[in-house]
């Protein structure tokens, strides 16, 4: 069933994305580890789908991003700053450990009057902080306007001499969550295990382990990979949320018009379509032309099938993200008139 307030629902309003002008094709990296991982980069385009990836430049941070996607939303909805409300940051990558980073884009878009957050569950990020963004709406009729960014520079926190490198494109992309007459966000589900919480992450620089000479000088400060997610984490997490999902919401399988997945793995991808029995013409990925941008790729995704005409008014989409923790969500949308007025 349909979340409903006093108020009215929840609808997505306008879309918007950033990517960087800094391309960084496959190519770059092989010549990069010709030697240490020669058919590294090769395999993992084969796997991943990922060709290239677009870097912001080295003076710039994540916020730095967040503010350019979550200005085209604002600027397709015809919504000033000013009249934000609310503002949501997913991200990994944030400018600093504290403060936050939403705050730090509330003052760089200009959004005085706006409250901020930031949502820190990795690449599950996106699909979480719009359920936020109802819950918000649904419980304080004073909001209007609530702007959810996901964004992501993980390349700056990466060492440039490891591998994983590979995964890392910067961008961001942002909804503007209204209250409306209209159906439109719908129920969301969750999974986590907290068992995972070491196989990948940035280490030292928390309370856990203080960052020092040394464990800058070990790289501890960088995130790494210590060890590989079996790969049912996403192979039988993406269809469960997916499952849950629709019986949450009330809604079979077959209703479904697009699901949008983290954009990490094309495989992966079309692994979870077939066992959910939806063609792959029912998904969009851009890790092709953006690389894998954490946060950031939902909603990126999101926008780039809004303009290219693969979502549609009325259509019925899933949004599922996973991220590391590991953290997994996912949420129902229906797209409405409005989003393609923009």
């Amino acid at each position: 069933m349909l979340h409903r307030n006093m108020s009215g629902y929840a609808v997505i309003r306008s879309t918007g994305m950033y990517v960087p002008e800094i391309e960084v094709p496959n190519a770059v990296l092989e010549r990069r580890f010709a030697e240490s991982a020669p058919e590294f980069v090769k395999k993992m385009e084969a796997v991943t789908g990922i060709r290239t990836r677009w870097y912001a430049p080295e003076s710039w941070a994540t916020s730095d991003l967040a503010v350019r996607a979550g200005k085209q939303a604002l600027l397709r909805a015809n919504v000033d700053p000013a009249d934000v409300d609310m503002i949501l940051v997913g991200t990994d990558s944030p400018d600093y450990i504290t403060p936050s980073t939403s705050v730090v884009v509330q003052e760089k878009l200009g959004a005085k009057k706006a409250g901020t957050f930031d949502v820190g569950c990795a690449c599950a990020s996106f699909p979480t902080a719009l359920a936020a963004a109802s819950g918000l709406l649904a419980t304080n009729p004073w909001m209007k306007n609530v702007l959810v960014i996901g964004a992501y520079m993980m390349h700056k926190l990466a060492d440039p001499t490891d591998t994983a490198v590979f995964f890392y494109g910067d961008g961001a992309g942002a909804a503007l969550v209204q209250r409306s007459a209209q159906p439109g966000l719908m129920g969301a589900s969750f999974r986590a295990d907290g068992a995972f919480a070491k196989y990948w992450g940035i280490y030292s620089g928390g309370t856990a382990e203080p960052a020092t000479e040394g464990s800058v000088r070990e790289g501890r400060t960088k995130v790494r990979i210590v060890e590989k997610y079996p790969p049912e984490v996403n192979d039988d997490g993406w269809p469960a949320l997916v499952h849950m999902t629709a019986e949450r919401n009330g809604f079979a399988l077959r209703d479904i018009d697009l699901v949008v997945f983290t954009q990490v793995r094309k495989r992966t991808i079309e692994k979870v379509m077939q066992r959910l029995e939806l063609p792959m013409e029912k998904t969009h990925t851009v890790m092709e032309k953006w690389g894998y941008t954490g946060s950031a790729c939902i909603p990126m995704a999101l926008h780039d099938a809004i303009l290219s005409g693969r979502a549609k008014p009325g259509q019925l989409v899933v949004l599922v993200g996973s991220g590391v923790g590991h953290n997994q969500a996912a949420i129902a949308v229906r797209l409405t008139d409005d989003l393609f007025r923009s």
